[in-house]
């Protein structure tokens, strides 16, 4: 459910969602401007044109039919005038009133004088011309006009008002239809207008977004190692000048990077060269040395201290070239694991047996028989040896392994938790993320140790082979904790998968191997603090 909310709201922040958003706001936005303006417009055009038909012809009917009327028209004419005038434009249905002092005349109800508001009454009196009020009534939009009837008394004098004002009453029920049927026209165009843009827009995003997705892929694929990836390039516009870009991009960091693995293979191979090609003189010179060693007794004090001064060389460079030999093996990817299934706890205790360790280390170990797992031994006695000599020469006592399970099959397979405390100064914060870096030391003041610089990070590869983790950090209270945790394989459960694995390896055992003894297994503790 989860993953479904999230991918829908990744796709509402797409790129095609917001195109499409800006095409309708953009269309949206025009056609109701352009809709309001030409409602506007048109509206006006043709309420003018109503307005003005209606008083031309109020006016006609008044002036044809005023002579008529005396200067001091009695109820009577002015009802005929009023009615005169309402049968003239019967088809109209107008409602003509009039008043003259406190009279009143219609041919409407006394109800439609409540239609003349105050502002229009004032006009009609002040001034001798039409005068016209749109009013919102319960029956509709209603145009009233107010007419004062004038004389003049001779040829060239000015109009005088005769106190008669003739008013008009007419629905513009006919106008107001207009005025909807525009209002409808202008709601389908803009209907209609969405519908376009957002048709518009898919086609813009399918156009803008192909070259994307295309893009998209092809970083993909170069993410996951494919650097002879090429985009198709069409066009000159902004995306196919994106897509060269990228050809060119990706051409450069495919010379840089098989120029890069050229040199990495050729600096790999040339170590594993130097490490087998070291390794026939060495074992010369140790079987010299050991000889020189059994006669330093008889030896003069000054050539005994030179014989034991090469012959610990001797054995640091041996050590050297085992650690650079299997860094070679890790690097090539031919290391392998042979498995068998053995008792972790009695494993561990072997390893500080062999090395003399087990009345310096404080162990707290299951039971045994009580874990048991699938691992390759030899590598795991790299590691524990490799763990425990770092805490002991770089750390302080006392150092405590503690060794236990974690987990359970039901939550994804259980953990093997190998733990090493002391209670030394620590590893220095800025170390902590390069200390199973290959020749790290933190102490860069020391440049030679007893160490080689390797141990950790052969360490963290052998882990790794098996499947596991390795971390370090300091204690709270003090000192460098560094724990390792190994997946728990058993018979039951490695099935086919294990024997392959013993299968892979048999062609690498001689290789793979050749550093197994309990000696070699403690070489290379990493010189980290």
């Amino acid at each position: 459910m989860r993953s479904a909310v999230s991918r829908a709201l990744l796709a509402l922040r797409g790129l095609r969602t917001r195109l499409v958003v800006a095409f309708v706001l953009v269309a949206v936005v025009s056609a109701l401007s352009t809709g309001a303006l030409a409602f506007r417009e048109a509206r006006t055009g043709v309420l003018q044109q109503s307005q003005d038909a209606v008083i031309r012809q109020f006016r006609d009917s008044v002036d044809a039919l005023a002579p008529a009327i005396p200067a001091e028209p009695d109820q009577a004419a002015m009802d005929s005038l009023v009615i005169q005038v309402a049968r003239a434009h019967q088809s109209q249905r107008w409602q003509v009133l009039a008043t003259y002092g406190e009279r009143r005349a219609g041919s409407a109800p006394e109800n439609a004088f409540e239609r003349l508001t105050p502002e229009l009454l004032g006009s009609v009196r002040d001034q001798a011309a039409a005068v016209f009020q749109r009013v919102s009534t319960d029956d509709g939009p209603v145009l009233v006009v107010g007419l004062p009837v004038a004389y003049r008394a001779a040829e060239n004098q000015s109009l005088t008002l005769s106190g008669l004002v003739m008013y008009l009453v007419v629905l513009q029920d006919t106008e107001q239809a207009y005025v909807q049927a525009m209002i409808t026209a202008i709601k389908d165009a803009a209907l209609w207008a969405v519908v376009l843009a957002v048709v518009l827009a898919l086609f813009a995003a399918r156009g803008v977004l192909r070259p994307v997705r295309a893009l998209r892929r092809a970083t993909r694929r170069m993410a996951e190692g494919h650097l002879d990836v090429r985009l198709a390039v069409n066009g000159s516009d902004e995306l196919a000048d994106l897509s060269r870009s990228f050809n060119d991009t990706a051409a450069a960091l495919e010379r840089s990077v098989t120029e890069l693995r050229r040199l990495e293979a050729q600096a790999r191979r040339f170590v594993a060269d130097v490490s087998h090609e070291l390794r026939t003189p060495l074992a010369a010179m140790s079987s010299v040395t050991d000889v020189l060693d059994e006669g330093a007794g008889r030896l003069d004090p000054e050539t005994a201290t030179a014989v034991g001064l090469i012959s610990e060389e001797t054995v640091r460079l041996a050590r050297l070239v085992e650690d650079l030999m299997e860094v070679s093996r890790f690097d090539a990817g031919a290391a392998r694991l042979n498995l068998d299934e053995i008792d972790l706890a009695e494993s561990v205790r072997r390893t500080l047996v062999s090395r003399g360790w087990l009345a310096e280390v404080d162990t707290r170990l299951p039971a045994p028989g009580a874990l048991r797992a699938r691992v390759d031994p030899r590598r795991l006695d790299v590691v524990v040896a490799n763990l425990v000599g770092n805490a002991l020469r770089h750390g302080a006592p006392p150092v405590v392994l503690s060794l236990s399970a974690v987990g359970g099959r039901s939550a994804g397979g259980a953990w093997a938790v190998i733990e090493v405390r002391d209670a030394g100064p620590g590893i220095p914060e800025a170390a902590l993320p390069h200390i199973f870096e290959r020749f790290y030391k933190a102490d860069t003041s020391r440049t030679r140790s007893e160490s080689s610089g390797l141990g950790l990070a052969i360490t963290a590869e052998n882990v790794r082979l098996h499947g596991g983790r390795i971390t370090a950090r300091n204690a709270d209270g003090g000192g460098s904790v560094l724990t390792v945790e190994l997946p728990l394989r058993r018979d039951s459960a490695a099935g086919t998968a294990d024997a392959g694995d013993r299968a892979g390896s048999a062609g690498s055992v001689s290789s793979a191997d050749s550093v197994g003894s309990a000696d070699s297994a403690a070489f290379g503790s990493e010189d980290v603090r």
